[in-house]
């Protein structure tokens, strides 16, 4: 189980926001390589990177913030605006270790065949859910689809990582939603990190005690709990290397 901070980036400032809304926003870091830094001398080896801008525009925006992140020594996860494998490239090219494509994977299950083909365990889909339906578009738009069978559609075009949002509980400090993240790792085979909700160490403790029984529950996305100070992110990361161990 890997813990991954989270870093949302808009206008350049690290922000959060709440369940997705742009006009719920925090900023808490004017510069996103200083929370980076903090993430780094307290043991992360991973961080998960948004780029905001680019998810409600559909243009990658912050490929160099990324870049600068990566070049302190982590391995950046990065989403938002990867609509094609010629921007899947660039931020690869950045140094990124891991390119996650949300709303482009939702309309073209081709397109995540030749993703999965070309870029292998370097690409992710992040699948974001309203009441278990698939938002995209910057979680502006909620789709028809069901993300249990998006889920298993992606999976069985050779995607090995899955990101899966609950956007009720992102940002909203009130705990994950377990049983819909257990009905995903049930779902599929793939690897699945787990996002949205985190709101104290106890939420990490139980993530913790359930990931024995699913094999492919490979990490939690940690975002508002640690700016708000009510996670210790070195506490967190202590408690996933205990399960490796």
């Amino acid at each position: 189980m890997t813990i991954l901070p989270a870093i949302d980036i808009k206008n350049g400032h690290c922000v959060r926001l709440i369940q997705g809304l742009a006009d719920q926003k925090t900023e808490y870091y004017e510069n996103p390589v200083d929370p980076a830094k903090e993430f780094l001398a307290a043991g992360s080896e991973w961080v998960h990177v948004v780029d905001l801008d680019g998810a409600f525009t559909g243009k990658p925006a912050n490929i160099a913030a990324a870049k600068e992140i990566a070049e302190l020594g982590l391995k950046v996860e990065f989403g938002g605006g990867i609509r094609s494998l010629e921007n899947i490239r660039e931020v690869l090219d950045a140094g990124i270790s891991r390119v996650v494509v949300g709303t482009r994977a939702c309309e073209s299950l081709d397109f995540v065949k030749d993703m999965a083909r070309e870029f292998g365990d370097k690409v992710a889909v992040g699948i974001d859910a309203r009441e278990g339906k698939v938002a995209v578009h910057g979680w502006v738009d909620v789709t028809d689809m069901p993300a249990i069978k998006l889920a298993q559609e992606v999976a069985a075009a050779g995607i090995q990582h899955i990101i899966y949002t609950d956007i009720a509980t992102d940002g909203m400090m009130t705990g994950p939603n377990f049983e819909g993240m257990k009905e995903m790792w049930s779902a599929v085979d793939c690897n699945v990190i787990a996002s949205g909700g985190v709101s104290d160490i106890h939420d990490v403790i139980h993530y913790a005690d359930l990931a024995p029984r699913f094999p492919n529950f490979s990490g939690v996305i940690i975002g508002k709990a640690i700016y708000e100070k009510a996670i210790d992110l070195k506490a967190a990361l202590d408690i996933a290397s205990a399960i490796k161990a």
